[in-house]
């Protein structure tokens, strides 16, 4: 839209200004025609608005121009409005900014759909799908338990040879793995000193067996010399009376007869000394001939020499708190094995009961054993019962101190009902098996007397022979319908009576 023209001398600057707001109209112009309407930004929002700014711009076209122009009138605004006004801010900036927008609300949406879609289904098919099971039968004990337990052999006699005598080792005719009998010479030790000690007392007994011989005769001195002051005596009573003799004769051959008896007491006496005097030395000297024969050391029992503590010239103590100990002495003919039986077991021990050993180390061999001893007992920190059983091992195929596994078959007091480990549930209501009633599951309280390992016994709970799920799920209820799963993996609903996998 272009003004009136007039002579005006600022007219190039007015129209080179016009030029401009021209085609900046024309651009925006352009902007709107992209937004589906020709109508100015103004005019879209407020048509009433629109058509008074389009009659006011009309009206403006046909004043004079000189009446309005600022210019005119003030010469000091010339310069300012001379200059171009700042073309507006371009619109097709916000485009860029609300179509990506647009496309993001629109995914999330679509996508929210699409888990909200998911889930339902997945919601529709857990109520509405039958969960697959696999089931074992619960199977009755028979009345003899077949119990395996870990357990060490030991020697069925064991010794530690101490010095008796002390000396030094003279001789030394065993090393270790020596197999001895009994009375075999072991050792022999060197004491000087304790020979000579024997000697001496020897010597000593000798002597007092002299005295007891002097004494002795003494005493046949001494009762002769009564009996002759015996008849004096008598002979010098007779004498005095008939008045042959004095009465001091008879008084003195009175008193001889009296000293004479009582040296024979005397006597006998002096050979009682003599006697428990020669006892005494012969304890010593028999003292000394059993340390003496300490000096030889030998096998109390037929065994194998373990330990070798001693060389030839080893001083030893025979000092029972500090002696020194020379050999150590097994024997391994028959050997005992330990094993701890726990209380649930421990019922069917007894003696004469039949067992079998096995070592790890020896594969494909069994040892035969039997219950020799039990402590009857139950220790209070393990509830568990000492038991021994004797193992013939005159081959020598084991030793002592052999890590072992006993096997007892142990008679039970009555049958019990056996689970897979697999089979069991532990939850907020407690310990129970899934049974597998026909299509329906039954949750059974049970109570489990002892657990193998893989296999549960039960105390009461079950009757035996009915189909536990093994490994049953999580979510499995009381009542819950399920069907068993075929080796063959074809999916049929289970009837009837399941066939059991375990």
């Amino acid at each position: 839209m272009n003004a009136p023209q007039t002579d005006d001398p600022r007219r190039p600057a007015r129209d080179e200004h016009d030029d401009r707001s021209e085609r900046h109209e024309d651009t925006r112009d352009g902007d709107d025609a992209q937004d589906g309407s020709g109508a100015p930004p103004d005019e879209r929002h407020d048509p009433a608005k629109g058509d008074r700014g389009q009659q006011g711009r009309q009206d403006a076209g046909k004043t004079d121009p000189g009446k309005n122009d600022p210019a005119k009138n003030d010469p000091g605004k010339k310069d300012q409005e001379s200059e171009p006004p700042p073309p507006p801010p371009p619109r097709r900036y916000g485009l860029f900014v609300a179509i990506p927008l647009a496309l993001l609300i629109g995914w999330g949406v679509y996508n929210h759909w699409q888990q909200s879609n998911s889930a339902a289904k997945t919601l529709s098919q857990s109520q509405h799908e039958v969960p697959e099971v696999e089931v074992a039968t619960a199977k009755k004990t028979a009345d003899v338990a077949a119990t395996s337990l870990p357990g060490q052999t030991v020697a069925y006699a064991s010794a530690d040879l101490y010095a008796r005598a002390t000396g030094f080792i003279g001789q030394r005719y065993v090393d270790i793995g020596s197999r001895v009998k009994k009375g075999d010479l072991l050792l022999k030790i060197a004491a000087p000193d304790l020979d000579q000690q024997l000697e001496q007392a020897q010597a000593q007994l000798g002597q007092l067996q002299a005295q007891l011989a002097e004494a002795q005769a003494s005493l046949k001195q001494a009762q002769a010399t009564s009996k002759n002051a015996k008849i004096n005596s008598a002979r010098s009573q007779i004498l005095a009376a008939e008045g042959w003799g004095t009465v001091q004769d008879r008084d003195t051959q009175v008193t001889n007869f009296n000293v004479s008896t009582q040296s024979v007491g005397s006597a006998q006496a002096g050979i009682g000394v003599a006697v428990a005097n020669i006892r005494a030395q012969q304890a010593t000297v028999d003292r000394l001939v059993a340390l003496v024969g300490f000096e030889r050391v030998v096998a109390p029992f037929d065994g194998v020499i373990t330990q070798r503590n001693v060389d030839i010239g080893t001083l030893v103590q025979s000092d029972t708190n500090s002696g020194t100990t020379l050999l150590h002495i097994d024997q391994d003919d028959v050997l005992r094995c330990q094993v701890y039986v726990p209380q649930s077991q421990f019922v069917g021990i007894h003696d004469g009961l039949p067992a079998h050993v096995t070592v790890p180390e020896l594969p494909g061999q069994v040892f035969r054993a039997v219950v020799s001893r039990f402590s009857a007992s139950l220790a209070q920190n393990s509830r568990s019962e000492l038991v021994e059983v004797d193992i013939d091992n005159r081959a020598h195929k084991l030793s002592s101190g052999l890590f072992v596994t006993v096997s007892f078959d142990v008679q039970r007091p009555e049958p019990l009902v056996v689970v897979p480990d697999a089979a069991l549930i532990f939850d907020a209501a407690g310990l129970h098996v899934a049974v597998l009633d026909g299509t329906r599951v039954s949750m059974r309280p049970i109570e489990i007397n002892r657990d193998t390992g893989t296999e549960a016994e039960l105390g009461h709970g079950l009757n035996g022979g009915e189909q536990v799920i093994v490994n049953p799920p999580t979510d499995l209820v009381q009542g819950q319908t399920v069907r068993l799963k075929q080796k063959g993996g074809d999916k049929k609903p289970s009837g009837g009576k399941a066939k059991a996998t375990g």
